[in-house]
């Protein structure tokens, strides 16, 4: 994913609802949202290059996502995909906690990430990017939260847009397609209000719309998650491109 805004134990019974756009390479292969063979207890999308995914939950409402973190000038081509530190949350039984313990160990290893990972009742925030911001690695408390290829809550103009319509959104209890509206906002943000992140002014003012639409590049899927309090959960998926 490359946007995600979220609500963590905010809404009664419903310890977290999060929406989140995965933005692709056209050319990337990928699976949409269903249940693996492999692990038929795990429901995401799936990158057919890297075997890992973007957003998953699991029949017993295991949760996890994860955002790159823009940083050109370090990106390493031989570093590991991703995709599988979601993958391998889901798939396995490690609590938040452990998972992300065993992660901290080789996140040295890959380029830059956001990961979310928990259930009904914890949710956890790490980055590699982000070692001195005191959140990580720990626990969140309730909240809204939002994500883009910066770090946790990092001011990017579709981060604070996209959090402040989630939140009007979820006082109005909207109905699941609002969401799917909100995610699929085309617009650019001003270029005074851009981050500079490493690559060109153009390449900034694409990349700054909630949806992304260019040539080669742009938002592939949308997708909606509700963990509810039984640990059931539910995830919808709408593609885009």
């Amino acid at each position: 994913m490359c946007l995600i805004v979220f609500a963590w134990q905010v809404v009664p019974g419903m310890p977290l609802l999060a929406a989140g756009n995965r933005d692709e390479f056209y050319e990337r292969p990928a699976a949409p949202a269903g249940w693996w063979s492999d692990h038929p207890h795990v429901y995401a999308g799936r990158d057919l290059q890297g075997g890992g995914t973007w957003m998953g939950v699991t029949r017993n409402g295991r949760f996890a996502a994860i955002t790159n973190v823009r940083a050109p000038d370090e990106k390493r081509s031989d570093a590991p995909t991703r995709g599988r530190l979601v993958a391998d949350y889901l798939s396995g039984d490690a609590s938040p906690e452990q998972y992300i313990e065993q992660v901290a160990e080789l996140a040295h290893r890959y380029n830059g990430f956001n990961l979310l990972v928990g259930h009904a009742e914890k949710m956890i925030w790490f980055s590699n990017a982000g070692k001195e911001d005191p959140r990580n690695g720990k626990p969140l408390g309730p909240g809204i939260y939002g994500l883009s290829n910066g770090l946790l809550d990092s001011p990017w103009p579709k981060v604070v847009r996209t959090k402040a319509q989630f939140g009007s959104l979820l006082c109005q209890g909207a109905p699941e397609d609002a969401y799917f509206e909100m995610l699929a906002d085309t617009a650019r943000a001003p270029d005074c209000r851009l981050p500079r992140t490493g690559v060109s002014l153009e390449w900034e003012r694409v990349l700054s719309a909630v949806c992304i639409d260019s040539p080669e590049y742009g938002t592939r899927v949308s997708t909606v998650v509700r963990l509810n309090a039984d640990n059931t959960a539910i995830l919808r998926e709408q593609p885009i491109r």
